[in-house]
């Protein structure tokens, strides 16, 4: 159930949208948290277990985007940016940054409650519904260059730098593609599993990701050895650890 012990923050400045998305956070039947600044989120988050945080993207002091940042190198933890910019531009800047997911103001109720629904499913191992097919059949770690990746336990790690990490977003691009490797997963496909309910997703952002996942899984990420395009396909986890050349 989504709806058990599941702990939100909310980092906006705005007294009266503060209290607004609490209350749509507290009708789901989770817990709502709220600091006015990353400085006092950063307080809260040293004294509460909190599942997902809603960051404003214009903040006093420290900006929602820098805040982001900062959260995302220091713990596995579910990020939406919710903000009055919405350029395509700003989309998929929050997303590149640190986001796992980007809310408009204004927003209707039910779409802001899907994102943070599909996100919690992503960043919640137990939240995640077993698939009835084919699951044993799906590899349980992956040796891609110099990162070990663990999918059961959900754990990335590069064995040169283990400061490195993966967004809850990036990971999920590469559970995707593990459900089937060496095979063609569709940019629709893989709309679908980050969360089409809300249609929040569009094929730039999908190359997005990608090119995200890339940067950190591949030595060379123009000449990628692990994460290929397929043309007309889509994108194809190449699991042969070899070091030779795509």
């Amino acid at each position: 159930m989504l709806n058990e012990r599941i702990t939100i923050l909310i980092v906006e400045d705005d007294p009266d949208m503060a209290e607004l998305i609490s209350d749509l956070i507290e009708a789901e039947g989770w817990t709502a948290l709220t600091a006015p600044s990353a400085e006092e989120a950063a307080i809260v988050l040293s004294r509460e277990t909190v599942h997902l945080v809603l960051v404003d993207h214009n903040l006093p002091g420290t900006s929602g985007r820098t805040f982001a940042q900062r959260l995302r190198a220091q713990a596995n933890i579910g990020i939406v940016m919710v903000t009055a910019a919405g350029s395509a531009v700003d989309r998929v800047l929050g997303l590149e940054t640190a986001a796992d997911d980007y809310v408009v103001k204004p927003f209707e109720p039910i779409e802001l409650t899907a994102r943070i629904k599909a996100v919690l499913r992503r960043t919640i191992p137990s939240l995640k519904p077993e698939r009835e097919s084919e699951r044993e059949h799906e590899p349980t770690s992956l040796k891609l260059g110099e990162w070990s990746v663990d999918l059961k336990s959900r754990r990335a790690i590069c064995r040169t730098d283990p400061a490195k990490s993966l967004t809850s977003a990036e990971f999920a691009l590469l559970e995707i593609l593990a459900e089937t490797p060496n095979t063609p997963v569709s940019r629709a496909h893989i709309l679908d599993r980050l969360g089409a309910e809300s249609e929040r997703y569009i094929d730039r952002n999908v190359d997005v990701l990608v090119l995200r996942l890339r940067r950190k899984i591949e030595r060379n990420p123009d000449l990628p050895r692990h994460i290929k395009t397929r043309r007309g396909k889509g994108y194809i986890l190449d699991t042969d650890d070899s070091e030779t050349a795509p």
